[in-house]
């Protein structure tokens, strides 16, 4: 048994909610940050859904990784399922990522990847959809576009350039 690592690329930065013993910048290759996951309960509902993010198919992802002792697996697995599969929209998967800085090596990390075949994928929007949809969306985690503002601020904090959430967040300010 050994620490485990969790890749995360939206709230999960931000916001973990769950215990780890670090946090290190990492990037993932194969599959891209994009705002094409329907939210029905965390940031919208289903007579108004709002948008999250999702790892889609292709190109590359810079985000976060958290290493978890292996005393938290369980509980912090068992809370990931319920943030993350409420509605099974993403796919829980491992993928190899490579942990940035001065010692940059490839990790094993669970993550979270939208299922295309699932109602709630959306696809990609042109930005002006985007922004209607998350303009007045709301969900039991709060409005959607405190959600995307978080997320481009903590992004911009952390280096990330992303064109669509800086926009987004200019527009919803």
């Amino acid at each position: 048994m050994s620490d485990f690592w969790v890749f995360g690329y939206g709230s999960l930065m931000w916001r973990p909610g769950f215990p780890y013993v670090e946090t290190r910048p990492a990037h993932l290759h194969g599959e891209h940050r994009a705002l094409c996951v329907l939210s029905f309960v965390h940031r919208g509902t289903r007579e108004h859904p709002g948008l999250v993010l999702g790892l889609d198919r292709g190109g590359s992802c810079r985000g976060a990784a958290f290493r978890v002792a292996d005393e938290d697996r369980d509980t912090v697995l068992a809370y990931l399922r319920e943030r993350e599969l409420v509605t099974n929209v993403y796919l829980e998967v491992e993928r190899n990522i490579r942990l940035e800085g001065p010692e940059r090596r490839y990790v094993k990390a669970l993550t979270y990847v939208v299922d295309r075949e699932h109602e709630q994928y959306a696809g990609m929007l042109s930005r002006e959809a985007v922004l209607e949809r998350v303009r007045d969306s709301v969900g039991v985690s709060g409005r959607n576009r405190d959600y995307v503002t978080a997320t481009a601020e903590h992004l911009a904090g952390a280096g990330i350039r992303d064109s669509l959430l800086s926009w987004l967040a200019e527009e919803l300010r």
